[in-house]
């Protein structure tokens, strides 16, 4: 029997439709009955992660955890959150909880090792970035991350902050002009760090994108599918 797979979202709404998508696109399926068992907290109310991180908003992992509670609750076996940045609260959003969660980062830097990819190029939010989420998770498979310098990144906030607005080619324009700004650095790859980037950037013959979401997607696919549960640790 497939376990449930429980969302943490609305971190933001895009992004955890995009992961849901994700999650049933990509299990093999020949009738309704054939896919997993979604259990989608859409809570857009949480607090901006950037900007706490940052310091200068509200906490935003009190509100992160009654998700994750919530879910719980619902009969979720396992947590997978639609937000990169996000992950900075994990260790308190996992300790909240007595079921698994998947870890993001963690499960796209073993995707890399796995691929024998060395240097690659990180597009994500200041938050993200500041705490050093893909760089240090990275680091100890030996895999280089090339960050964009302060004024890319200011560019890069700007692309994200438009998606979350909707405003779709604002966001493509903006962040495929710092991608190739990385793959000019020597970037093999470039990770879409933050879950609303996938949503405007895709691989091409000039750049190849690593999204996070579809690592998540089908890693929650896997541990759905398993005949026995257990609990992810980072």
């Amino acid at each position: 029997m497939k376990k449930i797979v429980g969302i943490i979202g609305g971190m933001g709404p895009l992004a955890t439709v995009d992961l849901m998508n994700k999650i049933i696109s990509f299990t093999p399926a020949k009738k309704d009955q054939d896919h997993i068992h979604i259990i989608v907290d859409n809570y857009s109310q949480i607090p901006d992660r950037t900007t706490a991180i940052l310091g200068i908003g509200t906490d935003p992992a009190p509100y992160i955890i009654q998700s994750a509670q919530r879910l719980e609750k619902a009969g979720a076996d396992f947590l997978v959150i639609a937000c990169n940045t996000a992950h900075f609260y994990f260790k308190s959003i996992i300790e909240s909880v007595s079921i698994p969660i998947l870890h993001m980062p963690l499960e796209t830097a073993r995707f890399l090792h796995v691929n024998d990819m060395r240097s690659v190029g990180l597009l994500a939010t200041d938050g993200t970035i500041n705490t050093k989420l893909y760089q240090n998770i990275c680091q100890s498979y030996d895999i280089n991350v090339i960050e964009p310098d302060m004024q890319m990144q200011k560019v890069v906030m700007e692309g994200i902050y438009a998606i979350k607005g909707s405003d779709i080619e604002k966001g493509r324009l903006y962040l495929s002009r710092v991608a190739d700004k990385l793959i000019e650095r020597g970037a093999e790859a470039i990770i879409a760090g933050c879950t609303e980037i996938p949503l405007v950037l895709k691989s091409s013959q000039d750049i190849c994108i690593i999204d996070p979401t579809e690592i998540l997607a089908k890693s929650a696919i896997k541990l759905a599918t398993e005949t026995e549960s257990t609990k992810v640790m980072v």
